[in-house]
């Protein structure tokens, strides 16, 4: 089949190299002049394991290119997915949609046949419903079937989840496009991924239920964390005895300085914003949210005594920036807040990660970049470990604490036994335990 998808951005990209690996033919449009010449060039904008050569390898079998002309892009296509950013707008916490209407009117204007057109990128409940009337109103005389068929991918694995799904959600009412969303997923379909038709507005609905409801598993634990830190317990244990029910499972359930990212601090604003406007409040996600909101601090408030209480003209090396291991996105990443908040009580931070430096420059100039996690321990009166790269979860600590003026090692992700970091010399400090 011939795909356009509409937006090369992380969604658009990951989706676009993988349908095309698929074997159909996909050409991903983008704006960006800068992003279509790097990817034309065989540079890839955005850090996914696995992803620069599966971009490659598609490209050279000639079924993945890459245009800024949409009209071109979308011509005799059987789908085009929208898959451009939506978000959170300012003020008001509701997704930011003017990306997604612009594209379905250019979309209608460049259609030269029946088409499919659907929405990949997150989107309240009744977005569908709006592009299907830009679609009419552009286009009367266009022959188009809307579908909702929201994305499911985890920063850091998104290949393995794209071609290995936990389902495929597809919402449309709309013969002819269950025909050809069949046909697009027919690899997967074949190797019995599960495939759920539902209406527009539940796929649509079915994307901020889920990530809701993992951020409230991780708001969840990190509460217990400061009980079980409270009470004498291990939250480790205590994630482990809870996660081994079936009914609860083991995943999301680490503790840590919160969520982040692209997905997560939108999509429960956006719900937020949704049930506000249909007046039927999802207090539960309300209070995910606040809890989120305030947990930084409470990292802060962390590193801060393990410096003493006073840490003015003192050094912290924080280890991770991203929101979490495997990328390079800094979007809502905690530690934005945790070393704005370290700036503020007068401490010098020295900062490593493996991919996100350049990306962190851009929102983080006032810190110094270090080449590696003993580079940024050097002379540091502190070690925050706030991203769990794998990097760091087998340093040389007795190595690491010798760089050190004073050898504190605040985990904020728990990789490590305290025992083991005493023996290297730290006083530890860990999170729920």
């Amino acid at each position: 089949m011939r795909i356009t998808m509409i937006g090369s951005g992380y969604v658009g990209l990951v989706s676009g190299a993988c349908f095309a690996d698929f074997g159909h033919s996909v050409i991903c449009v983008d704006k960006a002049a800068d992003k279509i010449e790097a990817l034309l060039a065989g540079r890839i904008p955005i850090y996914e394991p696995g992803l620069e050569q599966l971009v490659s390898s598609n490209v050279a079998a000639g079924r993945l290119s890459f245009t800024t002309d949409l009209a071109a892009g979308v011509a005799g296509a059987d789908a085009v997915f929208i898959a451009v950013g939506t978000p959170s707008r300012r003020g008001d916490g509701h997704a930011d949609l003017s990306y997604v209407y612009a594209a379905t009117e250019e979309i209608a204007r460049a259609a030269t046949g029946p088409l499919v057109v659907v929405t990949k990128s997150t989107v309240p409940v009744g977005t569908g419903d709006r592009v299907e009337q830009i679609l009419r109103d552009t286009r009367p005389d266009g022959d188009f079937a809307v579908v909702s068929n929201p994305e499911f991918l985890r920063e850091g694995a998104a290949i393995g989840d794209f071609k290995r799904p936990d389902r495929i959600v597809i919402g449309t009412d709309d013969d002819r496009a269950r025909a050809v969303m069949r046909e697009v997923y027919r690899p997967l379909y074949l190797g019995e991924s599960p495939i759920l038709f539902t209406g527009r507005r539940t796929a649509e609905l079915t994307k901020y239920a889920a990530n809701a409801f993992l951020a409230t598993k991780i708001t969840f634990i990190n509460e217990m964390a400061d009980l079980c830190e409270a009470v004498g317990a291990d939250v480790r244990d205590v994630s482990r005895g809870i996660g081994l029910d079936n009914r609860i499972g083991r995943k999301f359930l680490h503790a840590g300085p919160g969520y982040g990212g692209s997905c997560f601090p939108k999509d429960t604003l956006a719900l937020l914003k949704t049930a506000e406007d249909f007046e039927s409040p999802v207090r539960i996600v309300e209070a995910v949210v606040q809890v989120n909101d305030t947990r930084k601090r409470a990292m802060v408030r962390k590193v801060l005594y393990a410096l003493g209480g006073d840490a003015r003209g003192k050094t912290v090396a924080v280890l991770g920036l991203t929101f979490k291991p495997n990328t390079d996105d800094m979007r809502d990443a905690p530690s934005i807040a945790i070393v704005q908040s370290l700036i503020d009580a007068g401490v010098n931070v020295r900062a490593y990660d493996p991919e996100g430096a350049e990306t962190a420059k851009a929102v983080m100039p006032d810190i110094t970049y270090c080449a590696d996690a003993y580079d940024a321990a050097a002379g540091a009166d502190a070690v925050a470990i706030v991203t769990e790269w794998d990097v760091f979860r087998a340093l040389d600590l007795k190595r690491l604490a010798a760089t050190m003026a004073a050898p504190v090692l605040v985990d904020l992700r728990n990789i490590y036994d305290r025992a083991e970091a005493e023996r290297a010399g730290f006083a530890y400090s860990a999170v729920g335990r």
